[in-house]
């Protein structure tokens, strides 16, 4: 049954969902800038600090966040020569319920000194406008941060037939089989430093390896986070606690890291596992899996903190 999930679990065209009324993409030579409304923009400069995408690191060091964050992660640990140049995971695609101006989101976060790079999926209705579950990237450098190419931080597009911030359908209903997953990689040109994502089997855009201070990643984390906005906090991945079965949880497989050499691990197995409140939130860190997924996650919660 398990074989059936990991060889089904993967991003078609069909889970990208309908992308453009004509059904074809943009002209040859020309790439998509998603058209952003005055709204959306004044909704972006309004975003406080609190608001904003964080990893767990930010977390633990600025515990005066108001608990407004909360995280269920497997995260690198720390140490001498633990430079990262890469990092790729697949993922369940979730649609936790989520009010108005909260986040839910499962991602990977790439820490780059002071700056950081996450992708994945997200639910965000204060940025879209409404509560579908779509594919998403944010990006800080310095004093820039924004999703996807929101601002000079955000990320160059490449491809014609793709924009960040599309709806991903369909998604698990949980204890169904087959599962369906994404697979998200992040990495750095060998030849010029520039970072690199691929979403499923397609290459999305890069940014510049100008805009980071730092040439590699320090640390590494794959999770969810949620922001509750001072209310309940919303539900993390499928909206229930993990309990260690692939077709029930919230689940990111398939880790991998690449190191200063350029060297794949394909079982990253210096990790731990961090939630900074199980009240709400739990992860399960599974580094040699019975199941055919090598290292595995599972986590989320029903939140309500």
């Amino acid at each position: 049954m398990f074989q059936t999930l990991s060889q089904q679990s993967k991003v078609t065209n069909d889970t990208l969902g309908v992308l453009w009324e004509n059904g074809i993409g943009c002209p040859v030579g020309t790439v998509p800038i998603r058209r952003v409304t005055k709204k959306e923009l004044l909704r972006l400069n309004l975003f406080s600090t609190k608001y904003k995408p964080q990893g767990s690191w930010n977390f633990h060091y600025n515990l005066d966040n108001g608990q407004q964050h909360h995280f269920a992660v497997s995260r690198t640990k720390g140490g001498k020569n633990k430079n990262y140049n890469g990092a790729t995971m697949k993922i369940s695609l979730n649609d936790p319920k989520v009010k108005l101006p909260q986040f839910s989101s499962a991602r990977m976060h790439l820490q780059i000194g002071d700056d950081f790079i996450q992708a994945g999926w997200i639910v965000n209705p204060k940025l879209y406008g409404d509560n579908k579950t779509r594919c998403f990237v944010y990006t800080k450098t310095s004093k820039n941060q924004c999703y996807n190419s929101m601002c000079q931080a955000g990320i160059i597009s490449v491809r014609s037939d793709l924009p960040l911030g599309s709806v991903l359908e369909p998604v698990c209903v949980r204890g169904s089989n087959p599962s369906v997953s994404a697979a998200v990689s992040l990495y750095k040109d060998k030849v010029n430093g520039n970072w690199w994502l691929d979403f499923g089997d397609k290459t999305l855009g890069f940014w510049p390896a100008s805009r980071f201070k730092q040439n590699y990643a320090n640390n590494i984390e794959w999770g969810g986070e949620v922001y509750s906005a001072f209310m309940p906090s919303p539900q993390m991945g499928n909206g229930y606690f993990p309990i260690q079965h692939p077709l029930y949880n919230a689940i990111i497989y398939n880790m991998t890291t690449t190191n200063e050499k350029f060297e794949i691990s394909e079982w990253v197995n210096n990790t731990e596992a961090f939630s900074d409140n199980t009240r709400g939130y739990k992860v399960i860190d599974d580094i040699y899996s019975e199941y055919p997924f090598r290292h595995i996650i599972y986590f989320g919660g029903p939140g309500k903190i």
